[in-house]
């Protein structure tokens, strides 16, 4: 099961109480405070973990504590500090703090940690409060509350290619073409309900590429209609978009029509994604309708087009090709340094 919403409630622990105590030895009749602090409380820590790729965890379990701290006790010991509660999040994570609606943290890096939810500081025993005027105190602290929380997990993939296309374009197929991901296919719309995360290779360029195959979308996503519309956020941070189109035009569809509906779609989503660097993958052409089809797309389309046939495997090595150098002079962009004037 793919989750990438839920909501959490995040309790760090309280700090422990101080000790008010006094050394009583033989011999000791004046033997002063001796009363240890108590140990910080747990927190309630995000971990980015690149081998998490969704929610389910937070979905079955959650409510997350951190343990207390110990209290202090006499003979100068200190309690022991609280272990804290380590979530471990998929790369992409945005929590949101549920009462105020703000955003607290995005979890984008392996291994980032982020704290959540502090531990309560320990309180303070006796010891500390004795002075050349206060020989014999016997006021200790209490510990302080942890803090708490309800919040709102929602997972954006952070993948190189966003794969997107009508029900049937043959995505599914194409993922499990070109990537370790082994999504189901059926000749039936929606066979996919959840998006994948794929794994391209490139053994000869010590390389790797990840591919976020959205499920379907319809005329319509944008407006909560279909599957798309709770998806389409698993593309926002991709570097480049792939739109896999039937060229054969097997449902009875248009594929300039099909371009146009999903150029569309996106744009009523979010129009920064229609800013991205794209490449229109024409799929199924292996069926004779296709190369016509293929003529009059590329007359009405200035964008690149690569062919492909997910059925006998034509063009696949070209796409990947494709993909690492887009993606690659993608990044490259991305990161160069501006000239200066």
């Amino acid at each position: 099961m793919f989750i990438d919403e839920c909501t959490i409630k995040a309790t760090a622990g309280d700090g422990g109480r101080g000790c008010s105590s006094f050394r009583r030895e033989k011999y000791e009749a004046m033997g002063g405070p001796n009363g240890g602090d108590g140990g910080k409380g747990g927190d309630v820590i995000l971990i980015g973990d690149e081998n998490t790729n969704n929610l389910i965890d937070y979905k079955y379990k959650p409510h997350w504590k951190a343990e207390r701290g110990e209290h202090g006790m006499g003979k100068d010991r200190n309690g022991r500090e609280g272990k804290s509660a380590e979530l471990r999040m998929p790369l992409g994570t945005i929590v949101t703090d549920e009462t105020t609606g703000r955003v607290v943290a995005e979890i984008i890096e392996k291994g980032q940690r982020v704290v959540l939810c502090k531990g309560g500081n320990g309180g303070w025993g006796n010891t500390r409060f004795k002075s050349s005027t206060n020989r014999a105190p016997r006021r200790a602290n209490p510990g302080e509350e942890g803090e708490s929380g309800t919040f709102r997990l929602v997972l954006k993939s952070i993948a190189d290619v966003g794969l997107v296309g009508f029900p049937n374009a043959g995505k599914s197929s194409l993922t499990q073409r070109i990537t370790r991901a082994r999504p189901r296919t059926a000749s039936y719309p929606f066979t996919t309900l959840h998006p994948q995360i794929g794994v391209i290779d490139f053994p000869d360029e010590y390389d790797r590429l990840l591919l976020a195959d959205v499920p379907g979308l319809i005329e319509g996503a944008s407006d909560n209609r279909g599957l798309g519309h709770r998806f389409l956020r698993h593309i926002e941070r991709c570097a480049l978009l792939m739109f896999l189109i039937d060229m054969a035009g097997v449902d009875g569809r248009e594929p300039s029509e099909d371009y146009a509906t999903l150029l569309a779609e996106l744009e009523a989503y979010d129009a920064s994604l229609l800013a991205k660097p794209r490449v229109v993958v024409a799929n199924k052409m292996d069926l004779p309708e296709a190369a016509d089809n293929l003529a009059d797309f590329r007359s009405a389309h200035q964008v690149d087009i690569i062919p492909i046939s997910c059925e006998n495997g034509e063009g696949l090595e070209a796409l990947k090709t494709a993909l690492l150098r887009r993606v690659r002079s993608t990044t490259t962009a991305t990161v160069a340094p501006s000239s200066s004037s």
